[in-house]
């Protein structure tokens, strides 16, 4: 597959992709090149892809401008949506950057452009990276603002989980892991957690349970219900047991951790930094990974977790809901409270402690689930050819 590069330095070259006073710009600028460039490769496209606001400039040009162009007349497109809360606002002037005139949105208040609701409105189908996700936001509470628009489209709006790629994440394998084991001898992973254990100067100890967790540290996560539980778990009110986070982001939850971390320093650590090589081992090493999340679009930590015999212990929303079966592959809780997520760990806990056969089996199923990009590819396609025969 050929893949073209397109630099244009004082809008790249940046120290972070993210975060500048310029972002709609330098996203409208790339929409537009990726178009332009086919006429200098001799391509035309059977569809465009879009994916979250970043993209959406590409699908509202194709929409409007676009469609007085023969090059590009009668190309169909596809939105995903992985983060509806992100959705690249910025003044009209914009419109005027990309060349189009047009009509503003019932989401847009006057004179400003939203990249999210344009996408959504212009392209000819749309989907999200998780089935469950797609009926959320089709709601006031899970719409961020644009639920309504969203149930007008609701007839194009589907929705295919993320895949995970089963040769980069592989417990037998993986080069990034001290040990490596699979479903057959998944007794040996007792060395990744000696390992874990060592790295995270926790006392080595095999009778208790090993929980992680490995994210942004931000809103989305579900941090505000995390320390209460955290602290009754280190408290040993489900039993003796251990903790370990991997992440960077907000401060105010930085600090929450360090703070249960020294207070709990014999029990838990705290790793605050981006580490992508170490997060396999806290895979590969925990009993638990919890995924407490307000709102959860797909979430790949689950999928990781269960590929690598680590138990998810989650929220049921959007992708996570798809993918973790409480008491089957996971635990699982509905109520966005410190209290709800206590008792799914409880529960975790207690089986973890009197019931090792069915903990067994819990994690072999886990092992066992096929969330691969070969299923999720064929979703893919069956949508390109739905787009393709709606032109």
């Amino acid at each position: 597959m050929p893949i073209y590069f397109i630099a244009e330095w004082q809008l790249f070259k940046r120290d972070t992709l993210y975060g500048y006073w310029d972002d709609v710009y330098r996203f409208a600028f790339f929409s537009r090149a990726a178009l332009e460039l086919t006429q200098f490769i001799n391509w035309r496209p059977d569809v465009l892809h879009a994916h979250d606001w970043h993209t959406a400039p590409a699908v509202t040009w194709l929409a409007t401008a676009g469609q007085a162009d023969e090059r590009f007349r009668g190309i169909p497109s596809v939105f995903t949506i992985h983060n509806l809360a992100h959705q690249g606002k910025a003044n009209w002037h914009i419109m005027h950057y990309l060349g189009i005139i047009t009509h503003s949105l019932n989401e847009e208040p006057y004179g400003e452009v939203n990249f999210m609701a344009r996408g959504i409105y212009h392209a000819n189908l749309i989907n999200t990276v998780s089935p469950t996700y797609a009926r959320e936001i089709q709601t006031p509470s899970g719409g961020a603002g644009l639920d309504g628009l969203l149930r007008y489209r609701t007839h194009n709006l589907h929705g295919i989980l993320n895949g995970l790629d089963y040769d980069e994440w592989d417990p037998s394998r993986d080069k990034r892991l001290p040990y490596h084991y699979h479903l057959e001898n998944i007794e040996n992973r007792i060395q990744n957690r000696h390992a874990l254990q060592a790295y995270a100067g926790l006392p080595q100890r095999d009778n208790i349970p090993l929980v992680a967790l490995v994210s942004r540290l931000d809103f989305q996560k579900g941090l505000e219900i995390t320390g209460h539980a955290l602290h009754l778990l280190m408290n040993g009110f489900a039993g003796d047991a251990q903790f370990i986070v991997l992440g960077t982001g907000e401060p105010h939850y930085e600090n929450m951790f360090a703070q249960l971390a020294s207070y709990h320093r014999h029990k838990m650590t705290a790793i605050l930094s981006y580490n992508a090589g170490l997060a396999p081992l806290l895979y590969a090493g925990s009993d638990m990974f919890i995924m407490p999340s307000r709102f959860e679009p797909c979430g790949l930590g689950q999928l990781i977790a269960m590929r690598y015999g680590s138990v998810p212990v989650v929220r049921a929303t959007g992708g996570l809901a798809d993918t973790v079966q409480d008491g089957i592959t996971g635990f699982t809780f509905y109520d966005y409270s410190a209290e709800a997520f206590w008792h799914a760990l409880q529960k975790a806990t207690y089986i973890y402690n009197v019931d090792q056969d069915s903990w067994r089996q819990i994690q072999r199923n886990g092992m066992m689930s096929d969330y691969s990009w070969s299923r999720s590819a064929q979703g893919y396609q069956q949508l390109y050819e739905w787009a393709i025969a709606s032109m």
